[in-house]
Order: C-alpha cells, then structure tokens, then sequence
C-alpha cells in the first residue's frame, strides 16, 4: 500500500511539474497555442502620452530599429522587411524570464504604427501607435486588444497577470521613446539656434 502512496505521490508531481512547465514556456512564447477554446478578448489601454518633439521625429524614433538596424540590446530580431511592411521578433524581459513574441509591423508615415501578433504567449494581440500633432508636440495615443484561451482560467490569467505585465512594458517604453525624443529634439534646436547665430555673424 505504501508503494502505492509514493507512486501516487511521483505521478501527482511530475503532473504539476508538466502543468508549471507548460505555462512557463507559454509565457516565454516557447509554445505556441492557437486552440480558440473558450477565447475572451481584453482591451489594451488606451495610454496617451505627450512628448516636446515633432511627429516626424517621433515616428522616426519608434520605426528606426525596425527599417535600419536594431540598436544592440534592443531585443529586437528582423527577420523580413518590405517597404512598409516588417516581421519582428521581440524579446521582453518579463521578471525571471524572457518572453519571446513575433509581430507583423505596418508603418504609416507619420501617423500610425501598428502590430499584429504572428506567435508569442497569446494566441491573438493587435496594438496601434498613433501620432497626433499637437502644436509642435507629439500626442502618441496607444490601444490593442490581446485573446486568451481557456475559458475562465484564461480570463483570470488576462486580468491579473497578461494585461497588467503587457501594459506595463507599454508604458516603459513609451517613457523611453519620450526622454530619447526630447533630447534628440532638444539637441537639433540648440544647433538650428547655432547655426542661424553663426551665419548673421557678429552683430
């Protein structure tokens, strides 16, 4: 009998050491689930953000590792690239691990960028950046929507871990994109000042 408590106990283990190992790798983007079972959509954002920088500027800013070449430690893959179309894969440090996603990028210059989820943690996700000119500021308004499988278990997942984790990444890069815009902006004004200074001459 005590034989058959321990391999109970053996089987019952190796069961959540399977389960834990599954939902890990589906975090990490490692195993990819396209099931449709039980699949609810949750809203990402909507976040705004203002940066002192022109919309051209920030559009360049957000395209750049995607058109040229990704900067090192960008955590950004190109795997194809068409004129206005890119594949990506992304690497997002999450915690402990790194989750790894695939997106489809569409660019429209310079209004619009916009995402959709080719493989990663989540069966579906669709994101969009869109810049509005505001007086010689840039508004960049952010919203997407992500599908989870599992009925309620892929509800509780969405609303207390994917959404808030998913949101917060948003938000830190789009802090990065406003300090790196501003000071690139900031930099390209004190030269235009030096450049019209230098070519009235001494007055």
């Amino acid at each position: 009998m005590t034989g058959l408590w321990i391999a109970v106990g053996v089987l019952g283990a190796l069961l959540v050491a399977l389960v834990a190992g599954s939902f890990l790798l589906l975090a990490m983007g490692r195993l990819n689930l396209d099931l449709d079972w039980g699949r609810s959509l949750h809203e990402l954002g909507p976040i705004t953000v203002t940066i002192a920088a022109p919309r051209e500027l920030v559009f360049e800013l957000i395209a750049a590792p995607y058109i040229g070449r990704p900067p090192a430690g960008s955590g950004i893959d190109v795997l194809a690239r068409s004129a206005d179309l890119v594949i990506a894969a992304h690497h997002t440090r999450v915690h402990f691990y790194t989750a790894r996603t695939v997106e489809a990028i569409e660019f429209d210059a310079p209004t619009r960028v916009g995402f959709t989820h080719v493989t990663g943690p989540v069966p579906h996700a669709v994101e969009e950046f869109a810049l509005q000119d505001a007086e010689g500021a840039t508004e960049v308004h952010y919203r997407g929507e992500i599908g989870i499988d599992f009925y309620v278990l892929g509800r509780i997942a969405a609303r207390h871990w994917v959404r808030p984790q998913w949101e917060r990444v948003v938000r830190e890069h789009l802090q990065d994109l406003k300090g790196r815009a501003e000071e690139m902006a900031a930099r390209r004004r004190s030269h235009e000042v030096n450049r019209n200074a230098a070519e009235r001459g001494p007055s």
